[in-house]
């Protein structure tokens, strides 16, 4: 583990999230609206978006049908705009309008589960979690750090074998190196850095 963290540490050193974001509560709408959208797209969209939306009381009294052309380019905008209207409801109503620094917490929000919380923890916060998207699932699977498919039960397998203080930066290495090189259809095995015990690779 700690070999490939190092490895991908050289070969990826601009492994931050790549939303764009400047408070917490920047980086809780981005996480909702990049479900099945490019951060690209969401990053575009969301430029405009939060100069006009500054807090979560913004957002929780806009009209829905506004919120939703804003929002319309990242896809899914109707559902988005309800979980967004609706978490921010919550945080004014039960957390003065602050996004929660505690993952029990955050996962009670309307649209934020388990992989949204610890992008927030681990990238706000600063405060350690493994964020098991559609990449990490893929890579994590593949190179034989677990063999469940469940991102819940991935998470806590990768808890076990990551160092706590890497959890954060380890879930931001394998977002890259799933976007670069193990792509889900064609992935680059010849031009994988951490390919030696892979499972993936020896199959195929």
């Amino acid at each position: 583990m700690k070999e490939i963290i190092k490895t991908l540490s050289k070969e990826i050193p601009d492994s931050r999230i790549a939303l764009n974001f400047s408070t917490p509560l920047e980086l809780l709408i981005a996480t909702i609206l990049s479900a099945q959208c490019t951060d690209v797209k969401v990053n575009q969209v969301t430029g405009d978006l939060f100069k006009k939306y500054r807090s979560a009381k913004d957002y929780a009294s806009v009209d829905l049908k506004e919120l939703e052309e804003e929002i319309r380019p990242t896809g899914f905008y109707r559902n988005k705009a309800k979980s967004i209207q609706k978490c921010c409801q919550e945080l004014v109503s039960r957390f003065g309008g602050d996004v929660p620094k505690n993952l029990d917490e955050l996962v009670t929000l309307p649209g934020v589960g388990r992989k949204t919380a610890n992008v927030i923890l681990g990238n706000a916060y600063g405060i350690p979690g493994i964020a098991v998207d559609t990449h990490v699932r893929r890579v994590s699977r593949r190179i034989g750090l677990t063999e469940n498919d469940d991102p819940v039960k991935i998470e806590f397998d990768l808890m076990e074998i990551v160092p706590e203080e890497e959890w954060t930066h380890f879930s931001n290495l394998l977002i890259w190196h799933g976007r670069r090189t193990c792509m889900a259809k064609k992935p680059l095995c010849e031009q994988c850095s951490i390919h030696k015990g892979c499972e993936y690779r020896s199959e195929s």
